[in-house]
């Protein structure tokens, strides 16, 4: 059977069935075979029980785009999500599906000038991708119109009812009209989401998909904090301290897929780049290339990387962290292969970090912290390496075979010693890799206080029948911090206080820094007490 004709049966256009080609794609996920057909083919309002990473985004996407009425300037459409990141996300993939459709999909976050999204939202727009707090700043603004949309979905419910967005949600709800199909996600479906759905969704059913196990057993996980603009040092570091690297360095888009491909080819390190761009004959002749071994490093998308069996790679490198958790398992996952262990490397910038505590949690994944090598380590492996080399020439090369080297190394010993011959030898081929200034500075990321530990206010206590346990559980639930790391818990009768370090003090204040917007968060810093 063709790949694309399973997608072709669910019902969808030879439009956007051209995208799903190009995306690489090759049959249609669990959640995706089971919701296209139910959106196409019914008007009721459906709840989608996935995890992340199962392929929802298209699973939505698809019909949305293809069943959305031609009729402009109205928003037809409003996808809400949790974060950024993946408000981000969403719009990016709904743009790639949507083909030659005149389609126009706008992400609308807090963080971006909200001008700028007026603006464009003025223009007009048929899919508006947002997070609930920016959405609810244009509805009172009245600069977003939501009276009209043919499909509303909520996208990762459970996690906006984790960062307090239930009552935005609500208020969002109630400014929409009533002929709206409403389709809603969640990876699990706790009471409060059950509520919304029975007070705002019509004749609403359940399409459920089973959880897939994400399993990280063979590789060996690591992650460095490293600034942004620091990124290609170390990942340059990583290659060198390595002598026989062979990997997969991950990005999100292609522009910086071409940068770092570009980057390494400058530097001198045998890489190639692959991504959407690539046409099928030049990703044929990358891959080859790749597999024979002439080069060492694959810069890629996930979507170019896709069908890309090879099972003896060193290295998997995130140059950029992945949007979820099955993505990550996915990426590190080719380092696991045939029984072969490898290592998977995650760079991650401060303001990353949350993000990864949420995908260490939900991969169940032992992603431990390390230190970059440093310039000093590297040039004693690069000294090795060679020594390794030229002993291993040295034992194998038949110099009766070959005359010429053996008289010219006769007369050379007998015109300088063999200190000499070997050091000139030496600097002729080798002397750039002990170049110590080719390496550049790599700056720390911590800030002085984040080294120690950080004393936090907790607005739950005895009344709320809190105990050191529960309090820990709790905290460790929401936000991935281990109950381990977390000390001297001093519960009171409306209070309580828990000390843990710096960095993971970060993790929680973000976290409850969102919960219930506009209220005090549950979680603070403990101020001081007073002389």
């Amino acid at each position: 059977m063709n790949t694309l004709e399973k997608f072709r049966e669910l019902g969808i256009s030879e439009n956007i069935l051209t995208s799903i080609k190009k995306k690489g794609f090759e049959a249609p996920s669990p959640i995706q075979a089971k919701i296209i057909p139910e959106i196409f083919n019914s008007t009721d309002d459906l709840i989608g029980q996935a995890q992340t990473g199962t392929g929802k985004t298209a699973a939505f996407g698809i019909p949305i785009i293809q069943l959305l009425s031609e009729e402009r300037n109205k928003v037809k459409a409003l996808i809400l999500t949790p974060t950024r990141e993946l408000c981000l996300q969403v719009a990016e993939e709904l743009n790639t599906l949507k083909g030659k459709k005149k389609t126009k999909i706008i992400p609308v976050y807090g963080g971006q000038s909200i001008d700028l999204q007026i603006r464009r939202l003025q223009e007009g727009v048929d899919i508006v991708v947002g997070t609930p707090g920016r959405i609810i700043d244009h509805l009172k603004r009245k600069t977003l119109n939501l009276s009209h949309i043919e499909f509303l979905v909520l996208d990762e419910a459970d996690e906006m009812l984790n960062m307090g967005f239930i009552e935005d949600i609500e208020y969002i709800l109630k400014n929409t009209n009533s002929t709206k199909r409403t389709l809603l996600f969640s990876a699990t479906m706790p009471k409060e989401i059950k509520q919304i759905a029975q007070k705002y969704m019509k004749n609403q059913r359940v399409v459920a998909v089973e959880n897939k196990t994400l399993t990280t057993d063979l590789t060996d996980q690591i992650y460095f904090e490293v600034n942004e603009d620091d990124k290609f040092e170390a990942l340059c570091r990583i290659r060198d301290i390595v002598p026989d690297f062979y990997g997969i360095v991950f990005c999100r888009t292609k522009v910086d897929v071409d940068n770092v491909a570009n980057k390494l080819i400058d530097r001198g390190y045998s890489a190639e780049a692959l991504h959407g761009d690539i046409s099928q004959y030049q990703r044929e002749r990358i891959l080859k290339k790749f597999k024979n071994k002439q080069i060492n490093i694959l810069v890629a998308t996930d979507v170019a990387a896709r069908g890309i069996d090879i099972s003896d790679l060193t290295h998997v490198i995130n140059y950029s962290l992945p949007q979820d958790p099955e993505s990550y398992v996915h990426r590190i996952g080719r380092t696991g292969r045939a029984g072969k262990e490898g290592t998977a490397i995650t760079f991650v910038t401060p303001d990353e970090y949350r993000r990864l505590v949420y995908i260490m949690r939900i991969a169940k994944a032992k992603i431990k912290k390390g230190d970059l090598p440093k310039v000093e380590d590297i040039i004693e492996t690069k000294k090795a390496k060679i020594i390794e080399e030229i002993k291993a020439t040295a034992e194998t090369v038949d110099y009766e075979k070959n005359r010429h080297i053996d008289e010219l190394s006769k007369e050379l010993l007998g015109q300088l010693t063999p200190e000499q011959i070997v050091k000139a030898l030496l600097s002729m081929n080798y002397g750039d890799e002990f170049d110590e200034s080719s390496y550049s500075e790599i700056r720390d990321t911590k800030s002085v206080n984040r080294k120690g530990k950080a004393r936090l206010f907790v607005s739950m206590g005895k009344e709320n029948n809190a105990t050191p346990k529960s309090l820990a559980d709790f905290i460790y639930e929401k936000t991935g911090v281990e109950q381990r790391l977390l000390r001297e818990i001093k519960v009171f009768d409306k209070f309580s206080f828990v000390t843990v370090p710096y960095e993971e003090a970060e993790v929680i204040l973000t976290y409850f820094k969102k919960n219930k917007r506009g209220k005090r968060p549950m979680v603070e810093i403990a101020k001081e007490k007073k002389n």
